[in-house]
């Protein structure tokens, strides 16, 4: 069993970086770009780093998920496909990465992290302002399972980026405003984030304590993103995020693959 023992100010800039990352997560997605590079530089095992986060991650993605549904920006009953999908991908997803070794997933998480930012950096948004929602038909049931599955897997397995994947492709697959999308993509991440902890919780790779006190800040951090990203956008947000994200990944690559 790996025993945590982090300094206070280690532990403080952990929940600072929280806090940045659920305010990112709500407006573009992506927050766990954030905290996977930051706990691992802490020292935290990948597993446990995964596990962790996928704690911390849950108590800002229901905030933004919330919030985007009180604005009427996220339809469950509309969405409930593409929510048993990414329920099952991500149960999946983390049943495997518990078989992958340490040195694997030390290799593997800076470049899924990389790749995610410069996707992040360069692709496009629907420009669309219309607030209605696609039309229901056999063709969209069929959109939301292979994305929910994809997707949550790919949560399950890794995480960082899963919310920005679900904006962009959502931009791809479905005609609505960026808000409906964001309300999509952010409840989506919940769903995925939850089920991903039940299961890493059953494999015992979470530490609670930090986990718990991440989430709170990341709650915060969401809340004012929600808010922040129905009223302004992202459009400030993103080239801020993905110099950081590039940065921290930047590291990790020299740690895995250079010393």
């Amino acid at each position: 069993m790996f025993e945590l023992a982090l300094d206070p100010m280690t532990w403080g800039l952990l929940c600072l970086v929280a806090l940045a990352a659920g305010f990112i997560d709500a407006v573009a997605g992506g927050g766990g770009m954030l905290t996977v590079p930051a706990l691992l530089t802490a020292g935290l095992p990948p597993h446990l780093t995964l596990g962790t986060n996928k704690l911390a991650a849950s108590f800002g993605s229901i905030t933004a998920s919330i919030t985007y549904y009180k604005k009427q920006l996220f339809n469950p009953r509309f969405w409930a496909a593409s929510v048993l999908a990414t329920a099952i991908g991500s149960i999946l997803g983390t049943l495997l990465v518990d078989k992958l070794s340490i040195d694997f997933l030390n290799k593997l998480l800076p470049i899924i992290i990389i790749f995610v930012a410069c996707y992040s950096l360069f692709g496009s948004l629907s420009p669309t302002e219309s607030h209605t929602l696609p039309a229901n038909s056999n063709t969209l049931k069929v959109k939301q399972w292979v994305q929910g599955l994809c997707l949550g897997f790919f949560d399950g397995l890794a995480g960082p980026g899963t919310g920005t994947f679900w904006t962009a492709s959502n931009s791809l697959l479905y005609k609505m405003s960026l808000l409906l999308n964001c309300g999509l993509a952010r409840s989506m991440n919940f769903v995925s984030n939850f089920i991903s902890l039940i299961t890493f919780v059953a494999l015992g790779h979470v530490n609670f304590i930090l986990g718990v006190t991440m989430g709170i800040f990341l709650m915060l951090g969401a809340w004012l993103g929600a808010h922040s990203a129905i009223k302004f956008g992202s459009k400030l947000i993103k080239p801020l995020f993905n110099t950081i994200v590039i940065i921290l990944a930047g590291k990790l690559i020299v740690e895995a693959y250079l010393t």
